[in-house]
């Protein structure tokens, strides 16, 4: 029995490091497709890559479903997948990938208050402690200047923040719905067929709506950027789903919870490897976040 036991939790460290990599270097991918293409078409050409490498799993299933359930897998495609893809390249265009991977580790914490305001889930004074610290480490992360000056007026702080924070929102909403309305779907179900049903959207948008073809043509750096973000989408997006799920059901919902901590260190380490330049300021800010996080998110 120790021996499985052993095998299990080596299994469940090689998915949480697999994970933290892949994840927590989704940022300096994001960053690399921001060097060609609009954060339009990072975002959705991410989802068609995502979508269509899970195509043989969502495919076959989704002739089982009732209407009502391709409705609830259109909303969690929306929620979870599509609407955060496109959130987080425009944060990037103006924030550094290692402070936006920081500023995403907010989800767990806007998971307990979307659950306390829109479905009546209690929050502790440990989960309000944790959101106060946490919001004070965003305030500074978000005002602190790149010259090293606190911003003193609203045109100093970088508003763009607030779309990471619109993103962890939109991951809080997508978790409460499948908490409520999936009981009787496998999470690779969810994953996988909620991202075929935004596919459409993504490709209408991404070729009709965008000069992303003509990009791919004309640009010198534009399949670079390309290999880049197909590495995003189906690496980061795609494997990273169908890897967290295997994690969630195999161990406990506090080790799962560990990536929430472990994947700004990656992205700090990209960051800073790419010459980006963290202040003290950032510093005390992205303590902050991870202290607050840390508290309102332990058992």
């Amino acid at each position: 029995m120790s021996t499985s036991h052993s095998e299990n939790s080596l299994k469940n460290w090689a998915l949480l490091t697999v994970l933290t990599l892949i994840w927590g270097s989704s940022f300096i991918l994001i960053k690399r497709g921001l060097e060609v293409f609009s954060p339009g078409e990072v975002g959705a050409y991410r989802m068609v890559a995502a979508a269509t490498l899970l195509l043989p799993l969502s495919l076959p299933r989704i002739k089982n479903l009732s209407k009502t359930q391709v409705k609830n897998l259109l909303l969690a495609g929306l929620l979870g997948s599509f609407i955060p893809a496109f959130l987080f390249p425009m944060a990037q265009t103006q924030l550094s990938s290692s402070l936006t991977g920081v500023l995403n580790a907010l989800t767990p914490l806007f998971v307990v208050l979307v659950g306390a305001v829109f479905f009546n889930t209690r929050i502790t004074r440990r989960n309000g402690l944790g959101l106060f610290i946490a919001f004070i480490g965003v305030i500074i992360l978000v005002a602190y200047k790149e010259g090293g000056n606190w911003g003193d007026s609203l045109a100093g702080i970088n508003v763009y923040g607030l779309f990471v924070i619109a993103a962890c929102i939109c991951y809080s909403f997508n978790l409460h719905v499948i908490k409520t309305r999936f009981t009787k779907l496998k999470s690779i179900e969810i994953s996988s067929i909620s991202l075929l049903m935004i596919l459409p959207m993504a490709l209408i948008y991404l070729f009709a709506g965008t000069n992303f073809s003509y990009k791919l043509v004309t640009h010198p750096k534009a399949w670079e950027a390309l290999c880049y973000l197909t590495i995003l989408g189906m690496v980061g997006t795609a494997t990273a789903l169908v890897l967290f799920n295997i994690m969630v059901k195999s161990a406990s919902p506090f080790f799962a919870s560990l990536v929430t901590y472990t994947i700004p260190i990656v992205a700090i380490m990209w960051g800073v490897l790419d010459g980006e330049v963290l202040l003290l300021g950032h510093y005390i800010g992205i303590a902050g976040v991870i202290l607050g996080v840390w508290i309102g998110n332990r058992k």
